[in-house]
């Protein structure tokens, strides 16, 4: 045992650094937001929503005594990004940690899918992912240290019974792979990067009153028989982020009830 005074709580202390969370307005990037500030982050908070979301989320932040601000972007456009990090090392400090959470999840059979809905997923769950990685990647790389979280999804290692969705599975496919291919680019500068696959979760987008028949189908075909809370991604994140996994790089972190066992 090489180090028997390490306190294990410390692990998942995230004190003293800055993070940029994407998709930060609503469901699982807002709720993980407010996590990385009740651990001792300050948090930058992009997303392109015009409503109130993202000052519920500032509002959470500073409850948890964290500093917050606020930045509208386009996870598709790289100047955007580009602006976004800058402003988050100019008001909060060097950037170490990210979240990608921004994304967007529709539906139609592929054989009837218009090219303009496949062309706007991809662009938002695939190319806005690589863009918002390398934008943080760039300023973490500089700094020395880095850990950077992608939300991928079950969908992406598993076809979801009943759903028809080939555009938004290959996406996070694609998200998962292509976060191992840069976990192993950056493996030895000092940034990692792994990703969050979640289950069905029950975020504004799964709760709708429309959705009630679909939900309670997810909830049947999950082993726990119930659907993920947003709650619970909050530690998964915090885990991979935090020196607790410091030795983790280039792992899906499967959230799912036990979907995928069977």
């Amino acid at each position: 045992m090489s180090d028997i005074t390490l306190n294990a709580p410390k692990l998942f202390d995230l004190g003293g650094q800055v993070a940029i969370v994407t998709g930060a307005g609503s469901g699982i990037g807002q709720r993980i937001a407010i996590g990385l500030a009740q651990c001792g982050a300050d948090v930058a908070l992009l997303d392109r929503r015009t409503d109130d979301g993202l000052a519920n989320t500032e509002k959470h932040i500073e409850a948890a005594g964290r500093r917050s601000i606020q930045i509208a972007a386009d996870v598709t456009s790289k100047s955007s990004l580009a602006d976004a990090v800058a402003q988050t090392e100019s008001e909060l400090g060097a950037l170490t940690l990210a979240v990608n959470a921004a994304g967007i999840a529709n539906a139609n059979p592929a054989e009837e899918m218009e090219e303009d809905q496949y062309q706007t997923l991809m662009d938002i769950n695939l190319k806005g992912v690589f863009l918002s990685c390398q934008a943080e990647a760039r300023a973490m790389l500089k700094n020395g240290r880095g850990a950077i979280v992608n939300i991928a999804s079950m969908s992406g290692v598993i076809v979801n019974r009943g759903l028809r969705q080939a555009h938004y599975n290959a996406s996070k496919a694609g998200v998962i792979h292509m976060s191992k291919s840069m976990a192993m680019e950056w493996v030895d500068r000092g940034i990692r990067v792994n990703t969050i696959s979640p289950g069905y979760t029950a975020t504004p987008m799964n709760t709708r009153p429309e959705m009630v028949h679909q939900t309670k189908l997810f909830e049947e075909q999950t082993p726990m028989q119930r659907m993920a809370n947003v709650n619970e991604m909050v530690g998964p994140a915090v885990f991979l982020l935090s020196d607790a996994a410091s030795f983790v790089t280039g792992v899906d972190l499967l959230v799912d009830g036990g979907f995928c066992c069977w």
